[in-house]
């Protein structure tokens, strides 16, 4: 139980924190209040990705008295429950907001109860949240449909440009590749910082919220994927190589360090939804600074990376991803309502050795889709090929990311 003026004092500590803050830098995707009407609206992200800046930002739009700022995750709440609600009830009525803005909501069994009864209630209502369980199917029955859903990632490399003054270039693409997207982490350029931040979620987001006792498996299995970006994963395989007992733990913790967004997995392309879950998924991971520093690589394979960076440009804009190999493999065919959009073949430098093998990949896929337009994205090679009624544009990742 939390004491109703113990509750009262955080959140005025914290509105008068977030005060201090700097603004930063205007995110790509910036939320309008006034849309919200009987709907909530949901920003999930991986930890220190801006998620508390964007509210910040959000919140200084508005006057004082009409909004209303609670992060759940402050210590002084850490045994908030169900019915500490009421007493947060008798704080919004004496203060009266617009506007209800609530960080990390999600650690609070119930929750979901509450928010359907203010948006009954006519309030405004702001979720952030560092889990992507915020986004689940789940999540929409309990609101019965009445949120809208988005997602905020480190910044994009456009971003990166603006945040740093820079203008799009190779050198500029390779600085950004090195150092990743973080905005914390971009400000100091403290390594301690980031490592942190890794360690922080595995055990704050996974270890204690599922009770996972093998934590030294878990951190074996994190560094794993993150050594093997663009690679093909299978749990039954990393059974073995990592000594876990049982594919079924894997694959859980796989599900853990997605929902934490630490990792994804890009699925086969597969018009039969079995043969999807069965093949092996590729990995990808949310930062290319992470990678730098959490990888056990002894080599640098920059063109995984600009794999994974392309990935990453991918997924914030489209949700029906997926990898193709039939007799040759295509890094990305890209979807939106069942429609192909693009077929994109990544590769670090297209060289006479190199130029057969990548072009077949993406001329099987073309093939397959009856596609006679594709991409191979490069660091900084640019051209155009026209070759058996196929049209491959050639295009430097220092543009194709500005797009």
């Amino acid at each position: 139980m939390i004491l109703e003026s113990v509750l009262e004092f955080v959140i005025e500590q914290q509105k008068n924190r977030l005060k201090t803050k700097d603004t930063g830098l205007k995110r790509e995707f910036m939320p309008a209040i006034q849309s919200l009407s009987s709907h909530a609206l949901i920003i999930s992200g991986i930890r220190r990705c801006g998620k508390s800046t964007l509210l910040m930002q959000m919140i200084k739009e508005m006057k004082d008295e009409d909004i209303l700022f609670l992060n759940f995750e402050s210590p002084q709440l850490y045994d908030f429950s169900l019915s500490d609600f009421m007493r947060l009830d008798n704080i919004i009525s004496r203060k009266q907001p617009e506007t209800l803005f609530f960080d990390e909501i999600q650690i609070v069994e119930g929750w979901e109860l509450y928010i359907r009864q203010k948006l009954d209630e006519g309030f405004k209502i702001v979720i952030t949240g560092s889990n992507a369980s915020l986004l689940s199917k789940e999540l929409g029955t309990k609101l019965t449909g009445r949120h809208i859903s988005q997602e905020l990632f480190p910044f994009s490399f456009n971003e990166f440009l603006n945040f740093k003054g820079l203008n799009p270039s190779a050198t500029n693409l390779m600085f950004y590749m090195k150092t990743g997207g973080f905005p914390e982490y971009l400000k100091t350029n403290d390594e301690e910082q980031i490592l942190s931040l890794f360690n922080d979620i595995l055990i704050r987001d996974i270890v204690t919220r599922y009770g996972i006792r093998d934590i030294k498996s878990l951190q074996r299995l994190a560094s794993y994927l993150f050594s093997n970006i663009g690679n093909r994963i299978s749990a039954s395989k990393l059974k073995q190589a990592l000594s876990i007992g049982a594919t079924s733990t894997i694959l859980s913790w796989f599900s853990h360090l997605e929902l934490s967004y630490l990792v994804s997995f890009l699925p086969m392309f597969s018009y039969s939804i079995k043969a999807q879950l069965i093949n092996p998924k590729k990995i990808y991971a949310i930062d290319l600074g992470l990678i730098e520093l959490i990888s056990n690589n002894l080599t640098e394979d920059i063109g995984r990376k600009l794999e994974n960076l392309i990935y990453l440009h991918l997924r914030k804009k489209y949700n029906e991803l997926f990898y193709f190999d039939e007799s040759g493999e295509c890094d990305f065919v890209v979807m939106q309502k069942g429609n192909i959009i693009d077929l994109i073949q990544v590769c670090y430098e297209l060289t006479p050795d190199n130029l057969k093998r990548e072009l077949n990949g993406l001329y099987k896929a073309m093939q397959f889709f009856n596609i006679h337009k594709g991409t191979i994205i490069t660091f900084s090679n640019k051209d155009f090929i026209n070759e058996n009624g196929f049209e491959i544009n050639v295009v430097p990742a220092y543009d194709y990311l500005l797009t």
